[in-house]
């Protein structure tokens, strides 16, 4: 018997690479001779390095970075395959969670710091890159990572443009001689879950400038300076970027990172298959376990267990999936890979006692299953 256990982290109960421990427990309780195949998921957003890292022997790498307001935090990003590879989340520099509620100001806030990520991976050898721009409490269109890397934005008299979206408007002219060469020969792969273009009523800052701090007037302001980016970048760099799908992810970083640095944008449970060889994995397999904290309707769009069960469908191997919580709409998922879909709860318990029992409720139910399997 193989299995291919998949499955993405248990939000606050257990990362994904325990989870898949979990489901190997209770699946040798009843085939103890069955090959399991570990494959920790996460879908490109908080998790993703941690994932990949414990997948290949990977190695985390901590750096002194400057925050989202200009401020010195300690982030980390991943190196995979010998030092080739870099996995980066952008939130671990730029991240929402790095400021108090009452700080957050996308008109201050930059990507500088993720720059300087991409430029300490640079400097480690690395010539490939995964990063994933969820999380972000910035809008400045990915101008604070590009001067990291080298561009310069000077307004009218010749000065540096200073930190955050609020600056972009006395932007006069771009500089990309200074661009770190070694951008020219990196491939750079980003983790975008979301469509939205730069501008405009489903931009970038519409859309997600009010849970960065910004009210309606700086919204409107927000968006008015990415609107006259765009176009100093397509006046000066002949570059059209204003509605690309995805350039409005992370306060405009999509757009600065296609534009610049010729990023290819993709969902981020797709690059997670690609870079973790899932389908490789799948082959011959007789059964793929899945999960994560909470499966409904939702997990259709592009969440980590449909994505899992996407590439084991086109194999024909059954998927079973494990959740903490079924909610709403999961009927519709019977007809997209899954098999079974399974709450691990043995009892009605509070949140707090569920979640420190998770691994266990999940070996459990992993093992009936299993017994259900034997026959």
């Amino acid at each position: 018997m193989k299995f291919v256990l998949a499955p993405d982290s248990f939000k606050e109960s257990m990362t994904a690479k325990n989870a898949a421990l979990a489901m190997e427990k209770g699946i040798k309780k009843v085939f103890p001779n069955a090959e399991c195949v570990i494959v920790p998921m996460a879908d490109g957003g908080e998790g993703t390095v941690e994932s990949l890292v414990s997948l290949s022997n990977g190695e985390v790498i901590k750096a002194e970075v400057i925050g989202p307001l200009g401020k010195t935090v300690t982030a980390e990003y991943g190196l995979l395959d010998g030092g080739q590879t870099a996995v980066i989340e952008m939130a671990s520099a730029s991240g929402l969670g790095l400021i108090k509620l009452e700080e957050r100001n996308p008109l201050l806030t930059t990507t500088y710091g993720t720059g300087q990520l991409i430029k300490h991976a640079l400097d480690k050898g690395v010539s490939r890159f995964l990063i994933g721009i969820g999380g972000s409490a910035t809008n400045d269109g990915g101008m604070g990572m590009l001067q990291a890397l080298g561009v310069s934005f000077k307004d009218q008299g010749g000065k540096e443009l200073p930190f955050g979206g609020g600056a972009l408007d006395q932007l006069h002219s771009i500089d990309i001689s200074g661009l770190d060469e070694r951008l020219k020969t990196a491939k750079i792969d980003v983790a975008c879950d979301v469509t939205n273009p730069l501008i405009g009523d489903n931009g970038a800052s519409a859309i997600f400038g009010p849970q960065k701090g910004a009210n309606s007037e700086m919204v409107k302001l927000l968006d008015q300076n990415l609107a006259y980016f765009a176009q100093v970048i397509k006046t000066q760099l002949q570059l059209d970027i204003a509605y690309i799908e995805g350039a409005g992810a992370a306060g405009g970083l999509g757009a600065g990172l296609l534009a610049f640095l010729n990023a290819r944008l993709k969902k981020g449970i797709e690059l997670v298959i690609e870079y973790t060889g899932l389908e490789e994995k799948i082959i011959g397999a007789n059964y793929v376990f899945t999960g994560e904290g909470s499966i409904d309707g939702q997990t259709l769009f592009g969440k980590t267990p449909y994505g899992v069960a996407g590439v084991a469908k086109k194999h024909s191997v059954p998927v079973i999936a494990f959740a903490g919580r079924i909610g709403n709409g999961v009927e519709v998922l019977y007809n997209n890979g899954f098999n079974a879909i399974i709450g691990i709860l043995k009892e009605v318990t509070p949140l707090e006692e569920a979640l420190k029992s998770g691994q266990e409720n999940l070996a459990f139910a992993a093992e009936n299953i299993c017994r259900v399997l034997k026959g």
